[in-house]
């Protein structure tokens, strides 16, 4: 992959401000290293810095159709690039590169914005017609490459990164309650909503359409800036589910799609590795990879250093079975301190999940080891039930089965008062439950967690936040999503909240871009979701097995103990926040001073809670809802420092390694 960035002059056709572009480049040198690329004319100006990986001598960019008519900057990769190129070859178009970015001037010569159902992959771009004086900005359907874009009068900047755009001089770097929120009540920023006021995040399946030309007819006038969506996750109505009820059929459809989708993302000029964790995701991948290549392609694999967390056994007895030896990249509770401030600079969010910090070192070690490209069975759990809130979806379902009567309901209030839940937590639940139509057990597992917003938040912010609703934010379609089978609904949140904003940014690009590393992922191809969307619900959870049907394919490529083994919580350890033994520059931003000087937070109830942790006087139940509250405190507090403040001084004074 790539990153790339820009500047748009809605206005009218002012020169582009000296140097501004190669600023905002370099700002995510990291994303591109191998070589970078420019175009600059009056009101447009385009950057890209480029991870070469396919094309490798002639894909620099800007890269132009024929005429020189069309241009675009690219970030991602297009798999069925060959298939395309062949086609478009045949009605006479020229190409110049062995790069895939090329295909896209010459299909939007052909199709404009029908372009997009010719494309097949992870991708942003930017795309400049000077004829038609037209500017496109699309992102792919699932959210893989994240693109991000902020209006600062008739300018209009972009980068795949928020720092790029900072680096621009034009956005003041500003707090945006609302995305800190998200985080609190997603454990992500799925968008369009990010943490830094006036910026905003494209969405998965969606681009824009800048019409300059309208501008230039009008004097004075803007361009219209249109946000429109070419793809939405979707899913049949109720009762019209595939009905094929014979399983060899539909595993032999489900090998072959996946199989492709595998075989598709092998494609390169470089090596190709895989991420391996022992669970039946990444195996089956890997299993996948070697059948196709004839031999086991390179894997890694993290042993956390906690024996109650770490899986390095189970990613043994895959290894073992396909011949391969892993490099293995060990993560303890030095290692996520260590790596924490780095993994909140590449993510540009506070960051609740530690784990992260084990995937920002993984892909530290793919780099190191002079790869590229790793695989990665992540996309698996959202389209074929692998989270627990899908079994506890299911059994809140069937407690309601006599009309008007919602036992679920008031199971669901029980759950608060188990956990303690601070005041005011049954008010947001039942708001959330009247918003949400579609409501699933997303929101009771997310919503139980979230709670600890309202423990933690200082007077000011709650009522800064008062009449916010973030569901509403996500622009979903409730009428459409209430057609659909329950647990349909169900995967509609995960992939549309959790996909996007979590797995794919926090655990996906922005951990591996850190580090120069693209990451593929054979569950989000456009054929599987196609197939695994059209089955029947019960395929993918059947009873209270989850993966029903991944499962029964891999009894194909791997050991059935692999295959059905029960799917495993991936953590990393939290203790070191809490202990007493706790690194300064955690200390540091948790003091009265630096609480007191961001206003998030509750400054006393900060306090107490974390002398209830330190002094193990938590219950049970409360246990993990406080201590991710508590994550999620000191995450805002450092992202805070980072961005808003624009010093790390403090930081490097405690020792602690730079995030730069």
């Amino acid at each position: 992959m790539c990153g790339i960035a820009g500047i748009i002059d809605l206005a009218g056709q002012r020169p582009i401000p000296p140097g501004m572009l190669t600023r905002m480049a370099d700002a995510i040198t990291h994303r591109g290293p191998d070589e970078d690329g420019y175009l600059e004319e009056p009101g447009v100006g385009l950057a890209n810095r480029r991870l070469s990986i396919v094309g490798l001598f002639d894909g620099k960019q800007p890269i132009w159709n024929e005429d020189h008519s069309v241009v675009t900057v690219f970030n991602g990769e297009f798999f069925n690039y060959p298939e395309v190129k062949a086609q478009l070859e045949a009605r006479g178009h020229v190409f110049r590169t062995h790069c895939d970015t090329e295909i896209i001037p010459h299909l939007w010569e052909d199709h404009q914005e029908g372009l997009f159902e010719h494309l097949k992959g992870q991708f942003a771009f930017a795309l400049w017609d000077r004829k038609r004086h037209v500017l496109i900005l699309a992102r792919d359907r699932f959210g893989i490459c994240p693109l991000f874009f902020s209006q600062q009068g008739d300018w209009l900047l972009f980068g795949s990164e928020i720092k790029a755009m900072l680096a621009s001089g034009m956005i003041e770097a500003k707090a945006n309650l609302r995305g800190i929120d998200q985080a609190f009540n997603f454990f992500a920023v799925p968008g369009p909503a990010t943490c830094f006021a006036g910026v905003t995040c494209l969405q998965p399946g969606q681009y824009l359409r800048i019409d300059l030309g309208l501008a230039a007819t009008r004097s004075g006038a803007r361009a219209p800036v249109e946000r429109k969506y070419y793809w939405r996750i979707d899913f049949p109505d109720q009762g019209q589910e595939d009905r094929e009820t014979d399983p060899k059929k539909l595993v032999d459809e489900f090998d072959r799609v996946l199989l492709g989708a595998v075989e598709r993302r092998l494609r390169a000029d470089v090596p190709v590795v895989s991420y391996l964790s022992g669970g039946i995701d990444s195996s089956i991948v890997v299993a996948m990879a070697a059948k196709i290549r004839g031999t086991p392609i390179p894997t890694f694999t993290i042993q956390i250093m906690d024996p109650k967390l770490d899986e390095t056994s189970q990613a043994a007895v895959v290894s073992r079975h396909i011949g391969s030896t892993p490099i293995v990249v060990q993560v303890g509770d030095a290692e996520v301190l260590e790596s924490y401030p780095e993994l909140i600079r590449a993510a540009e969010a506070p960051v609740i999940d530690t784990s992260c910090t084990a995937l920002l070192r993984l892909a530290r070690s793919v780099h190191e080891n002079h790869y590229k490209v790793a695989l990665t069975g992540e996309g698996s759990d959202e389209w074929l039930a692998g989270y627990a809130w899908f079994k506890v979806h299911r059994l809140l379902g069937m407690m309601d089965w006599l009309p008007g009567i919602k036992p679920s309901y008031w199971l669901r209030r029980l759950m608060l008062w188990g956990i303690g839940a601070p005041p005011g937590s049954t008010t947001a639940f039942d708001r959330v439950y009247e918003t949400v139509k579609s409501y699933t057990s997303y929101q009771d597992i997310y919503g139980l967690m979230g709670t600890s917003r309202l423990r933690f938040y200082s007077p000011e912010t709650l009522e800064k936040l008062r009449d916010y609703s973030p569901y509403l934010e996500l622009d979903p379609n409730f009428d459409r999503i209430e057609r659909w089978h329950p647990i349909n609904r169900a995967f509609f949140w995960a992939g549309r909240i959790h996909l996007p904003g979590h797995l794919l940014s926090l655990k996906g690009d922005r951990v591996a871009m850190n580090s120069s590393v693209e990451t593929r992922y054979p569950f989000l191809d456009e054929e599987v979701f196609n197939f695994l969307a059209r089955i029947h619900p019960s395929w993918k959870l059947r009873r209270f097995r989850d993966k029903y049907i991944l499962r029964l394919l891999g009894e194909r490529y791997l050991p059935k103990e692999v295959a059905w083994r029960p799917k495993g919580m991936f953590r990393a350890p939290l203790d070191s926040f809490f202990d007493h033994k706790v690194p300064v520059f955690v200390e540091q931003l948790l003091s009265d001073e630096s609480l007191k000087k961001t206003g998030y937070f509750n400054i006393e109830a900060v306090k107490f809670w974390r002398d209830k942790v330190r002094n193990k006087q938590l219950a049970r139940t409360q246990k993990s809802s406080i201590e991710l509250g508590l994550v999620a405190v000191v995450s805002t507090q450092l992202w805070h420092q980072l961005y808003i403040d624009g010093s790390l001084a403090d930081l490097d004074s405690a020792g602690v390694k730079s995030a730069r």
